[in-house]
C-alpha cells in the first residue's frame, strides 16, 4: 500500500464525512476536530488512525512503519459505518427530538399550572 492510497482513503472518509454529517474542513484531521462527536468511539478512533497515516505517509520512512491490514480494517469500519448514514434520517430525528422536549415542557407547565389552581381552590 502506497502513500496515494492512503491519502485516497483518508480524503474518502473525509468526504464522507462531508457528505452525510455535514461537517466542513480542508482534510480528514481538521473535520475530525470539528464533528468527531458526532461519531462513535471506535470509528472516531479508527478516523483518527487514518488521519495520522496519511500524516505520515508522505514521510517515506514514517510509511514503512505503518501497517496495512489495521489501516484498511479502520477503512471499513469508517466506510462502512458512514455509509449506513443518511442525512435526511438525521434532520428528521433532531426535528422529532425538538419537538419531543417542547411537548414535554408544555405538558410539564400544564400540570404546573393546574397544581397552582387547585392548591388555590379555584378548581
Amino acid at each position: 500500500m502506497g502513500a496515494g492510497t492512503i491519502q485516497q482513503m483518508a480524503n474518502r472518509v473525509a468526504s464522507l464525512m462531508d457528505e452525510r454529517l455535514g461537517v466542513g474542513g480542508a482534510d480528514l484531521t481538521a473535520k475530525l476536530k470539528k464533528g468527531g462527536r458526532l461519531l462513535p468511539h471506535k470509528v472516531r478512533v479508527a478516523a483518527g488512525k487514518l488521519a495520522k497515516a496519511a500524516e505520515m505517509a508522505k514521510n517515506p520512512k514514517l510509511l514503512m512503519q505503518l501497517d496495512e491490514g489495521e489501516l484498511a480494517e479502520a477503512y471499513d469500519l469508517c466506510v462502512r459505518h458512514l455509509g449506513s448514514i443518511s442525512r435526511r434520517e438525521r434532520r428528521i430525528g433532531a426535528l422529532v427530538g425538538f419537538l419531543a422536549s417542547v411537548a414535554l415542557g408544555v405538558l410539564v407547565l400544564a400540570v404546573a399550572v393546574l397544581a397552582v389552581l387547585r392548591w388555590r381552590g379555584f378548581i
